[in-house]
């Protein structure tokens, strides 16, 4: 079927309002936040907004049949080139499929359409006084439908794990039109060892098995306090030492955050107000809890980073925590600010390695900027080994661009050499699909033949995570 027949048979499917087939319309479908999209946007055949379980089936019906390409989308936050049609098809924008189906106070969860907000969400919890863990870098943007495709989480999964441990069951449109309920199709309960867990395999597919038209999601009571420590250290292999023996002491704080004497660069140019203190490296510790707890937690990381750390801070004043917290905050958005005529790309960015390897990593990556003369900036979750890195280059220079994808080819290889993995919490899609045979092994192979299973004609976002 050519591309005019499939819009139109997609417009009189759905009706003019939920289809998008004009050029420029879909140009702006051929990027994600991803640098691969920046060099090779893509637009798709057509963009179509479902708002309903219904309109979902009958598109994936319709492209199983003519055997059309299908790519779930959320908000587009995503790094990878994971929601993009890379060779064509139909996108599945599901940011307008937003609703909050129920909220179940009494069992603590939560039922959601796949373009709910992720803050949106949580500002309504708490009028319940409930919360979903998980906390992404975008959560003013990225949707819950897309935490579930990559099994997002952020800075503070070192206490509340990923996204994974709080999804009990989903409804799922399967590539034919079927429509599945993984966790138990009239459960609720919390736990549910029943049968193959189905949401387990669903969480962090990227998409390639499904379409995911209902979360349920586990809620946690919001915490009553917070606090913050602030430690700065003159050796970097003295960071780790400091959050292993937090550890060893009983604690298990909500946050564990790292920069390292790049990030405190550009944090200090990109505002020399915040005057972060010049250091190899300033963790940032934050507890929750009950108020007792959280000082006392508090209090213990201070005397533990003492040992090591040229100054230690603690910090319970709503105001003071804030600007403790604030360096760390932007140092996203920081990065460009290492040179004048700078981006940030985001393309290896968010490799995880044991805690036991992070000051080797951070030396390596800055080994490999030097090779390569580009500035990487350093910085992230220190708590779960998760580091960020954000090279910065002039993206209108040919000769960077081809530097730089070969960093980056150095920093994932990198990261599995540190005995850890291409992404902590970003996902796959296409940008780290190369590396998918080296960090899996035999795993790999039977990870095709799952897709295979329930996608026999490779229909759904196909090219990406395997």
């Amino acid at each position: 079927m050519d591309k005019k027949q499939v819009k139109k048979e997609l417009t009189n499917l759905l009706g003019s309002k939920k289809v998008l087939t004009n050029e420029i319309d879909l140009m702006y479908y051929s990027y994600d936040s991803s640098f691969l999209t920046k060099l090779k946007p893509v637009p798709p055949t057509a963009v179509v907004f479902p708002k309903s379980t219904e309109d979902v089936q009958k598109v994936m019906a319709f492209a199983y049949n003519h055997e059309i390409n299908v790519i779930p989308r959320g908000a587009g936050t995503g790094e990878t080139g994971g929601c993009v049609a890379i060779n064509d098809g139909i996108v599945l924008d599901l940011s307008t499929f937003d609703e909050i189906v129920e909220i179940d106070v009494s069992n603590m969860q939560v039922i959601v359409r796949p373009g709910i907000v992720h803050a949106q969400l949580n500002k309504e919890l708490a009028k319940y006084n409930l919360f979903f863990p998980p906390d992404p870098g975008s959560s003013q943007m990225c949707t819950v439908g897309g935490m579930v495709a990559n099994n997002a989480s952020g800075l503070r999964a070192v206490k509340y794990g990923c996204t994974e441990q709080y999804v009990l069951g989903l409804e799922v449109v399967l590539p034919n039109g079927d429509v599945i309920t993984t966790g138990g199709v009239k459960s609720k309960a919390i736990k549910n060892v029943s049968g193959l867990n189905l949401t387990k395999l669903m969480v962090g597919s990227e998409g390639i098995l499904g379409v995911v038209t209902k979360i349920r999601l586990r809620c946690w009571p919001k915490p009553k306090a917070r606090g913050i420590a602030m430690a700065v250290f003159d050796n970097l292999d003295d960071a780790p030492a400091t959050v292993l023996e937090v550890y060893k002491a009983g604690i298990l704080p909500s946050g564990i955050e790292i920069l390292d004497s790049s990030a405190i660069e550009a944090v200090n140019q990109f505002k020399p107000d915040i005057n972060l203190p010049n250091a190899e490296a300033i963790l940032l510790f934050e507890v929750d809890g009950n108020p007792p707890s959280v000082e006392y937690e508090g209090t213990t990381i201070k005397e533990i980073a003492e040992k090591r750390a040229r100054m230690v801070e603690w910090a319970t004043d709503p105001k003071r925590m804030a600007e403790l917290w604030e360096g760390r905050s932007v140092t996203a958005a920081a990065a460009a600010r290492v040179r004048p005529d700078g981006s940030r790309i985001f393309a290896g960015e968010d490799i995880s390695v044991p805690l036991s390897k992070v000051a080797d990593t951070l030396r390596a990556i800055r080994k490999l900027g030097e090779k390569y003369g580009i500035k990487v900036v350093n910085y992230g979750h220190i708590g779960d080994g998760n580091v960020h890195t954000a090279p910065v280059i002039n993206p209108e220079n040919p000769e960077e661009v081809e530097k730089v994808k070969q960093l980056v080819h150095e920093i994932h290889l990198l990261a599995i050499e540190m005995e850890g993995t291409t992404t902590g919490e970003h996902g796959v899609g296409v940008v780290r699909r190369e590396y998918a045979e080296v960090e899996h092994g035999l795993a790999h192979q039977y990870m095709k033949k799952i897709k295979n299973v329930f996608d026999p004609k490779g229909i759904m976002n196909p090219d990406k995570l395997i």
